[in-house]
Formats: C-alpha cells, sequence, structure tokens
C-alpha cells in the first residue's frame, strides 16, 4: 500500500505554511521550559517532604539487587508491597511481582506468574522433562537513562538526584506514552487516577531511612537495597561479591536493579 511519504507532491498539495497560531504555540512552549523544569524540582521535592528533615538527595544514589538463587516464589514481596503503596488488588496491576520459570529439556522456556506470585505457584504434576526451575522477581528497574522520562510530553515522570524515577499524578495526563517505552513493563495506568503507576523504590520510606517494603519482608534476603555509591552499603557488598547483571543491557537504559545467578533464559 502507497503511504504518503511515498506519493507525489501533487497529490499531497503544496507545503503546509505554519500558522500565526502555531508559531505562537511553539513559543509558548519554549517558554515553559524553565517551568516544566522548576515543576520537575518541585515534585521531587513534595515527594520527599514526609522524609527526615536531614535528608539530602545529592548524597545518595539508590537501587537494588536480586539474589536469583535465594528467591522461593513466595510472592510476600508483591503481596507486601501492594499493601505498603495501595495498589489495586486486581490481578492485572503489579509494581513488583515475581515469575516462574520453566526450562525443559527440548530447550523449551514457559514463563508464568499467576496473580503476580502472591498466591504462589502451582507445583508441576512431574518433573520429568523438567531441566531446571527458577523464579525471578521483577519491578521498575530506575533507570539512570529511562526511555520513559525522555517520551513524557508533560515532564510528569522524572528522575529525582538520589536516583529514583517517579511519577507525579498531579502532571501525568495518562497518555501511556512511557508505558510503551518501558521495557521492562514494569508501568501501568492506576484504574481509578488515570495516571501512570510504577515501583518508587517506596520512595516514601527510603527518605525516612528505611528500606522497600519489598525488601523489609523477603523471608530468604533475595532483595538488597542501598546506596550504589557507598562502599559500606548492603548493595555495594552484594555487587562485590557477586557477579550481577542487568536486564536487557543492550537497550543501554543503564538499569540500576542488579541479578546475580540470574539465568541466561531470563527475558
Amino acid at each position: 500500500m502507497t503511504t504518503d511519504a511515498k506519493r507525489p507532491q501533487d497529490e499531497l498539495g503544496p507545503p503546509e505554511e505554519v500558522s500565526h497560531d502555531r508559531r505562537e504555540f511553539l513559543k509558548k512552549c519554549a517558554a515553559a521550559a524553565p517551568v516544566l523544569l522548576a515543576t520537575v524540582c518541585m515534585a521531587e521535592g513534595v515527594a520527599a517532604s514526609d522524609g527526615d528533615a536531614s535528608y539530602k538527595p545529592e548524597d545518595h544514589y539508590f537501587g537494588m539487587g536480586i539474589d536469583v538463587k535465594k528467591c522461593i516464589g513466595c510472592g510476600r514481596c508483591a503481596d507486601a508491597c501492594k499493601t505498603e503503596n495501595g495498589v489495586s488488588r486486581d490481578p492485572f496491576y503489579f509494581r513488583t511481582w515475581v515469575e516462574r520459570y520453566v526450562i525443559t529439556t527440548d530447550g523449551e522456556t514457559v514463563v508464568t506468574s499467576p496473580n503476580g506470585g502472591i498466591d504462589g505457584f502451582p507445583s508441576t504434576v512431574s518433573e520429568k522433562g523438567i531441566m531446571r526451575t527458577f523464579f525471578v522477581p521483577k519491578l521498575c528497574n530506575h533507570c539512570a537513562n529511562p526511555p520513559c522520562v525522555q517520551v513524557c510530553p508533560v515532564g510528569a515522570t522524572f528522575i529525582t538526584r538520589d536516583g529514583v524515577v517517579l511519577v507525579d499524578k498531579d502532571y501525568c495526563i495518562g497518555c501511556r506514552y512511557c508505558i510503551q517505552a518501558c521495557p521492562y513493563g514494569a508501568r501501568f495506568l492506576n484504574p481509578v487516577t488515570h495516571t501512570a503507576e510504577k515501583c518508587t523504590f517506596c520512595y516514601h520510606r527510603v527518605v525516612q531511612g528505611k528500606v522497600p517494603a519489598c525488601v523489609e519482608v523477603c523471608p530468604t534476603g533475595a532483595r538488597i537495597f542501598g546506596d550504589v555509591r557507598a562502599r559500606s552499603s548492603p548493595l555495594a557488598r552484594f555487587e562485590r561479591f557477586n557477579e550481577v547483571q542487568v536486564l536487557k543491557p543492550q537497550l543501554n537504559t543503564a538499569p540500576k536493579v542488579y541479578y546475580a545467578n540470574l539465568d541466561g533464559e531470563v527475558r
């Protein structure tokens, strides 16, 4: 089928002139850029307003580590996340979830995550034909180069000075651009507010010196939270003593969720 780009010019008509109204609109957009930047800074301040008064975002740079070998697929992390952050109990909405990978002897990979892992996973009828199984927690990767921030037309998605990617629901227009741009499938549209929602590393807890709810309830210590740059932090120690990987490194999003013992079949 012929596209507009390939049609002869007489079919398309003369080039469209930039109208006076459009020029005025573009001028307003340019003038609004400093205001938009101020809005992002204000949103960061509001997000941290419940924190310790002595907390300084610029002194931190947060990330999370996940040891796949330690995850038992209990789903307590996903359940705690929903409780802590008021996420809908509908099985379609998760800020974090757990996937089970089943690798068969014929090379097939089966990935399941019933209700995000909250209700557990049904046992396999037989181990025959199964090479290995393991669990992988997933969440927003809080990328240092996040495509979701790049595509947001109103600056509602932004990076805090301590490296956390947040969404200001007061500015989000629900366009879903960020949801489509996220290569990790970590965003969804809140069914009530109709704004983008995702993991925040429980930022309201972090600024109070606490760890995210999912880290706190993990019974095996599979999740580790801390400052990427501080050598004394639990996350820095985790990275020193493990060969860590990130998901989809070829996309150059610079994720800050680091996996140890990650199987090559994980995607």
